[in-house]
């Protein structure tokens, strides 16, 4: 049977619909409408904030999704818009004088990485990856990613509009634990509209904000929302021009050993999210997907690698996709299709893009304040849910310095010229001092707690 013949279906309210069964085209666009929606925030913010193309990046979305369903055989439902995961280790490497050249090289890399994991836990079980990976280190590599970016909030965007960014971040929080249903899993997109609008009448009542916007070493008078770029912008066309930094939007990779070093614990967050959702989807819809676990992270590697490729934004599965999925029981792969094409259609709007790219500095504040908060509080999710024990010193102990060195920004130097830090150095002590102590007996772990 052919990948894209879906059993056409309708069911009765509350009957679930799987992922090879499709609605009527007309509800399945619909369906594919509302994912497209629901990735859109978080899908133009991250690439924002990286200082990469918001056009190419959701561009890249719809066609790393295809590329995505395609390996997966059309049984993984899935939509993969931009990834948080490399956004921390982003801001070290721009710190550090890196360009966006310097930025894509080090993702594509990681990308890579992550499709030859993929392709390991396809042939050897994931098994493997849990021992080398356990929740107690997944969960604090990602929460010192989270952590690792509260500098740039409070450094780059908050400073921006300081009003802006907290009316919008407290706008953000309600929305997303208030707000009914699928409302609420799209807070993001939410925020940006009312931050956008709320920035575009404080420009009407108060006039130009003087603030140091981000690049910018000086306070210069501006106003919160300039449509210069939309108004010359096309409305047909391919991403082009130039970023902030002045590489082109659509560029070659530039490689970097310090640069990749910075990105690879991304890879483990990747990890984590890409087997959360195939645990997920296979829980709602009861089909066993172990076996398309290699597949998917395999696949996610390779979008990101691809996108990565031509200056595009690294990819990951997306969680308000799957919670679209859990409000409609609808888990048809053929919706995604749709919103595929439908997000390919608006990466081909110069002009929809140079809307995104005009969101103002403050909306950025407060959006990131609270996004950024969550990837760190992630990890703690991921120690909660495996129910990891900080009783135990081999898990107290042997995450502890790897945290500190990673959110505090702590630095190796070897030789003259190599430096190891924050992210990079921390991840490296999680693990490394994790599986140290790791093969301690429980009635010497005793010893060590009551030393403590």
């Amino acid at each position: 049977m052919s990948m894209f013949k879906w059993d056409v279906v309708d069911p009765e309210p509350g009957v679930a619909v799987a992922p090879n069964q499709r609605l009527a085209w007309g509800k399945t666009i619909g369906l594919g409408a509302q994912h497209v929606v629901a990735m859109f925030g978080a899908t133009f913010v991250f690439p924002l904030v990286m200082g990469l193309d918001a056009n190419l990046a959701i561009m890249f979305s719809g066609i790393c999704t295809i590329l995505f369903l395609l390996i997966c055989a059309n049984k993984v439902p899935s939509y993969l818009g931009t990834s948080a995961s490399f956004v921390a280790s982003v801001a070290a490497i721009r710190a550090q004088g890196g360009d966006s050249a310097d930025v894509t090289g080090a993702i594509m890399v990681a990308g890579i990485v992550l499709l030859l994991i993929g392709v390991l836990i396809h042939f050897a079980g994931s098994g493997l990856i849990h021992r080398i990976l356990p929740p107690a280190v997944t969960g604090a590599v990602v929460m010192l990613i989270g952590f690792n970016l509260a500098p740039v909030v409070a450094g780059i965007y908050w400073p921006q509009d300081q009003w802006i960014a907290l009316l919008t971040a407290a706008f953000m929080v309600l929305a997303a634990v208030t707000f009914p249903g699928f409302w609420s899993r799209i807070a993001v997109f939410l925020a940006l509209i009312f931050g956008y609008l709320i920035s575009l009448f404080a420009d009407i009542l108060f006039g130009p904000i003087t603030s140091v916007l981000g690049g910018a070493t000086e306070a210069t008078s501006h106003d919160r929302v300039s449509w210069a770029g939309v108004e010359a912008a096309d409305w047909i066309g391919l991403p082009s021009g130039k970023l902030a930094d002045g590489v082109s939007v659509v560029h070659a990779p530039s490689l970097s050993l310090t640069f990749i070093l910075l990105v690879l614990p991304g890879v483990i967050a990747l990890i984590a999210e890409n087997t959360g959702h195939v645990k997920a989807v296979a829980e709602m819809t009861g089909d066993n997907l172990d076996p398309y676990m290699g597949r998917a992270i395999g696949a996610d590697g390779l979008a990101t690698a691809f996108a990565s490729a031509f200056g595009g934004s690294p990819t990951t599965t997306y969680a308000e996709n799957i919670g679209v999925m859990g409000a409609t029981r609808v888990y048809s792969t053929a919706a995604y299709y749709v919103a595929a094409i439908v997000a390919i259609l608006l990466g081909l709007c110069p002009k929809f893009g140079a809307i995104v790219n005009a969101t103002p500095g403050g909306v950025l504040g407060g959006i990131t304040v609270v996004l950024y908060g969550m990837i760190g509080l992630v990890g703690a999710k991921i120690w909660v849910e495996n129910r990891v024990d900080f009783g135990d010193p081999v898990n107290m102990v042997g995450l502890a310095g790897g945290l500190i060195a990673g959110i505090g920004g702590v630095t190796l130097t070897i030789g003259d010229d190599f430096e190891l830090g924050g992210i990079a150095l921390g991840t490296i002590m999680v693990i490394v001092f994790f599986h140290m102590v790791n093969f301690r007996k429980s009635s010497d772990s005793g010893k060590v707690t009551r030393a403590l």
